[in-house]
């Protein structure tokens, strides 16, 4: 009897790369994405914020922009206020967010996506929308609020809500019950078992909800206007100089500084995540 040829075994090394084509290949379309629609525009704005023309041909290097937006106190207030506004906002969404997100995922699977289902709902509606509807609720029951920084908050956290629960619950969701009976058989109680087990599982998903709800608050450009009287903030600063005084140099300065200022606040709020990263591998 004649035996059959074993089969060549193809090294592992010629499959990793196989499975690294295959990821480079697959990621082409994010590539293209991210280039044309991050890279690319970024690159724009530094070039216009860092840039000057002389004589309109030439560009030359220039901090023209940055040092005339620290000598306009009216502009520094603004980014004051904005960023004010959008630390409290993330503040009240995270009270009201938490709380929310560990409900719905103590639910059963059907309640919670029924819970989901309501909370996202008013997502599906355009902003500008719900915006006014809740202008009009102000004016019927709240008009002497309307224009103050009451308003404007309770706005953001109605629009932004979904953004700081979502990231929660999903974590929240994922926690292996086996946990909570671990430390229920080891004599902590319920509150204990939140501050031992829960909250500190449950960090990465309220650092994700803090950045979601943060960035948008603080360059949010329809809420200040119609439920803050009008509100000149740091959106419809940045607004202004690309759209109406066509100084896109000026507008993208502005939107630097701001930029770098909520990446240092997004990075000392990620400092809070002390938890080391599980290896799945």
């Amino acid at each position: 009897m004649f035996r059959e040829p074993l089969k060549r075994r193809e090294p592992k090394q010629s499959i990793k790369k196989t499975k690294m084509d295959s990821v480079v290949l697959l990621g082409i379309p994010y590539y293209v994405i991210l280039t044309f629609l991050i890279v690319i525009p970024l690159g724009l704005i530094l070039l216009y914020a860092l840039t000057e023309r002389v004589n309109d041909m030439f560009l030359t290097f220039s901090l023209k922009y940055f040092v005339q937006f620290a000598q306009e106190p009216l502009f520094i207030k603004a980014m004051v206020d904005s960023i004010y506004l959008a630390i409290v906002t993330t503040i009240v969404a995270l009270m009201i967010g938490y709380p929310t997100a560990f409900i719905i995922s103590k639910k059963k699977a059907r309640t919670q996506a029924l819970m989901i289902l309501i909370l996202t709902a008013p997502m599906w509606v355009n902003m500008l929308l719900r915006t006014m509807a809740l202008k009009q609720l102000f004016e019927m029951f709240l008009p002497d609020l309307l224009g103050g920084n009451f308003s404007i908050v309770t706005g953001m956290v109605y629009v932004f809500l979904p953004f700081m629960v979502l990231p929660i619950y999903t974590v929240l969701s994922k926690i292996d019950p086996k946990l909570y009976e671990a430390a229920h058989d080891l004599g902590a109680n319920r509150f204990e078992t939140f501050m031992r087990v829960t909250l500190p599982l449950s960090i990465t998903g309220v650092l994700s909800g803090i950045t979601m709800v943060l960035l948008p608050a603080a360059t949010t450009l329809v809420i200040p206007k119609y439920l803050g009287g009008g509100r000149y903030l740091i959106g419809n600063l940045i607004e202004d100089r690309f759209l109406k005084n066509g100084n896109w140099g000026y507008g993208s300065a502005i939107a630097i500084i701001l930029s770098v200022i909520i990446m240092i606040m997004v990075y000392l709020t990620k400092k809070l995540d002390k938890n080391p990263e599980v290896d799945h591998d």
